[in-house]
């Protein structure tokens, strides 16, 4: 049976025009309980609604602003910052070096609450040529995002929207937790889209497919998070993480050279949380991989994934 994340589930939008659509709680209760999820079901039993029995917007917007910042306390522990930049620092170093001086801009897909360009934005790590743009089809996160970077006076924008229609193309795009979202041949799509744009790269974190990252989401979440919806989303996204070899064969996409960096196998199942699939363009591998020295070796492609796994 599918494993379904109840926060994908009780928000629609249009993904083009970016408008909210009514969700009805029945149809959501009612695809729970075809996917074996009682529990699921229950959680979405409390949540209010009109008298269509159409699930209350406001107080849909309010849960998952409120689960998002207890997610960016996670985050904050997992030093998610840290990790973009160990390798968003050589890859913008590799981009200068083969493109020449910027401005660049770094688009973050799904963002959120925006943490990663909250934080980057803090930190100045990337520089002043590099512009910071976080974009999620969520109004509400959007708009928390916004008013946190505004109350932190930090130098980012945050779009709603799609982040493949802005107007400015992105030089690279990053995401984090967001790939498992993306299923069969929407996550070809997802990457095929990011090569049809002007992007340099894309540098993508998402929950790595170890035997222990249910076990490890559990309680993870179970220590950290307050409401049942965020408990029950974190052990589902664990188990919808997608395998290296799944991503990529995904990113394997025209124009586009995939890479992983610290794989499964290369990697301690009990420390591995989150693993990067990485994309460049093929004439800044090189650059890319001399401006990482030698945490290059953590690099590998398709073949050596293969390779070692035999």
């Amino acid at each position: 049976m599918p494993v379904l994340e109840i926060s994908d589930l009780i928000t629609a939008v249009d993904p083009r025009s970016g408008r909210r659509l009514p969700v009805s709680r029945g149809e959501v209760i009612r695809r729970l309980d075809e996917a074996g999820d009682a529990r699921a079901a229950r959680i979405v039993a409390g949540l209010p609604v009109d008298r269509d029995g159409l699930l209350d917007p406001c107080a849909v917007d309010s849960l998952l602003v409120g689960v998002h910042a207890e997610l960016q306390r996670l985050s904050e522990e997992l030093r998610i910052g840290d990790r973009l930049l160990h390798l968003l620092d050589p890859l913008f170093r590799a981009i200068r070096e083969s493109s020449g001086p910027g401005p660049y801009r770094l688009v973050d897909v799904g963002c959120g609450l925006g943490y990663a360009v909250r934080w980057l934005a803090a930190t100045h790590a990337l520089g002043p040529d590099v512009e910071l743009v976080g974009v999620d089809l969520d109004a509400a996160l959007v708009a928390e995002a916004d008013r946190l970077a505004r109350a932190e006076a930090l130098d980012c924008h945050f779009v709603h929207g799609n982040a493949f229609d802005l107007p400015e193309a992105a030089t690279v795009y990053i995401s984090t937790g967001v790939l498992h979202h993306f299923r069969g041949p929407a996550l070809t799509e997802f990457f095929r889209s990011q090569a049809a744009s002007p992007a340099l790269a894309f540098c993508h974190f998402d929950i790595a497919a170890t035997s222990l990252a249910p076990i490890g989401a559990w309680i993870f979440h179970r220590a950290r998070m307050r409401h049942p919806l965020g408990r029950h989303d974190g052990v589902a996204s664990a188990r919808r993480a997608h395998s290296d070899e799944t991503l990529l064969r995904a990113a394997d996409v025209p124009g586009i050279t995939p890479l992983l960096y610290e794989p499964r196998g290369a990697a301690n199942p009990f420390c591995t949380t989150l693993r990067p699939i990485i994309g460049v363009r093929p004439q800044l591998e090189d650059p890319f991989r001399r401006s990482l020295g030698r945490a290059a070796r953590r690099l590998f492609d398709a073949d050596h994934l293969v390779g070692r796994s035999r």
